[in-house]
């Protein structure tokens, strides 16, 4: 296929392949997991959600207590209130992150406070969230951009300086790792990881909080379903009983056994899913280096990243502007995304926390240029290296 010709007539563009943004990479071992569940006579909260609880924790290296939650936004609404966050409180986050991050902290009824971003990495700036701790601060919510971890020492240093919370919003970082630890592993008080359907692994939607004090994971459990004091597999079971009692104001947040027995075998698969992820990093790295782009941070050397999204930033000297990148290969048949529009465009975000550009110049200069790439792990390299021409046709 040529992609040297400056315009695409009809026939062309209908000729192209169309690359989605993602795919969620499903075998059979999956499938028969959760045909096995549904033919078990058991597929809401039970056996399987227990299971993969039991296995995420082993996974990243024990002494956790691991919550399975419906989705990542639910986990880090439970985390939260678990942790005593509510009316009158303030949460610091980042601007570059999706709604839900900052919307669950206003669901606990406390107020998110949004700073800026260290331009480099994308995370969240420490220097800025120190400058913006009051005295209704309670918590911080930092997010793994991308599948970088962000830099937790000096986060956890603020946090004990001023006897913060850290909830780390981990829906990037499966499997990462922050000072050799994997996040997750006894990294902060709490953190909630997101198996949406395009992430490292999936539950289609599902997520996990990972927490080291026993008192806080059994808080978090109740609050998961209804605030209830025992699981419906223990009422339901023919040994249970159907006694029951209402001990806080919980969420319907709990996972299904559907959905934890395709997470157990995507567990399973978490390593070799993460050496395609890295391959593929690798190869735009390396091939769109000459273009007129800003790539992605890499971890340090020592670190994990997860390879989540490759997002690029096209530089101002670009032939090309963002929106009409997108636009270009979408009619070559790439679909590409934008993650994230940073909060402070959000008309929401404007009106009840009064946001504005001006607020977080890195955020808004990185928004500019901002696209992200397909990368999913059942992307063969053919389809990769049509990205990558594609990409080169539209920048050189």
């Amino acid at each position: 296929m040529n992609l040297n010709t400056q315009s695409l007539s009809k026939a062309e563009t209908a000729a192209q392949p169309l690359v989605p943004f993602a795919l969620p990479d499903i075998g059979d071992d999956e499938i028969a997991a959760v045909v096995d569940c549904l033919r078990s006579g058991w597929i809401t909260t039970g056996r399987q959600a227990l299971a993969f609880e039991r296995n995420f924790t082993e996974f990243l290296g024990g002494g956790i207590e691991s919550i399975a939650v419906s989705s990542c936004t639910e986990g880090l609404q439970i985390a939260l209130a678990a942790l005593g966050i509510g009316a009158g409180d303030e949460v610091i986050t980042t601007d570059m992150t999706f709604s839900a991050t900052a919307m669950s902290v206003v669901h606990v009824g406390a107020r998110p406070v949004i700073v800026d971003i260290d331009p480099f990495t994308m995370n969240i700036d420490p220097q800025r969230i120190a400058e913006a701790v009051t005295a209704h601060t309670k918590a911080i919510v930092p997010v793994h951009y991308a599948g970088l971890a962000c830099d937790m020492e000096a986060i956890h240093d603020i946090a004990r300086r001023h006897g913060l919370k850290v909830i780390e919003d981990a829906a990037h970082s499966f499997p990462a790792t922050w000072r050799g630890r994997m996040i997750g592993h006894q990294t902060s008080d709490a953190t909630v990881f997101s198996f949406y359907a395009t992430k490292t692994i999936t539950t289609g939607e599902g997520g996990m909080i990972t927490v080291a004090d026993p008192a806080i994971a059994k808080k978090m459990r109740t609050l998961r379903l209804h605030g209830i004091d025992r699981d419906a597999f223990d009422r339901y079971r023919s040994s249970g009983s159907w006694q029951y009692e209402i001990v806080a104001p919980g969420f319907k947040s709990n996972l299904t056994d559907m959905a934890a027995a395709l997470g157990i075998v995507q567990l399973k698969r978490a390593w070799d899913l993460h050496k395609r992820r890295a391959q593929l990093w690798t190869t735009y790295s390396e091939r769109l280096s000459q273009l007129p782009l800003i790539m992605p941070a890499p971890s340090p050397p020592e670190e994990t990243h997860a390879f989540h999204l490759y997002p690029i930033r096209l530089r101002t000297e670009a032939p090309i502007q963002r929106d009409a990148f997108i636009v270009r290969m979408r009619e070559l048949g790439v679909t590409c995304s934008v993650h994230f529009i940073p909060l402070h465009r959000h008309r929401y975000w404007q009106e009840t926390i009064g946001l504005s550009a001006a607020q977080f110049p890195k955020a808004e200069e990185a928004y500019q240029g901002l696209v992200t790439l397909p990368l999913y792990t059942i992307m063969t390299d053919d389809i990769q290296q049509y990205v990558i021409d594609a990409a080169t046709r539209l920048l050189a």
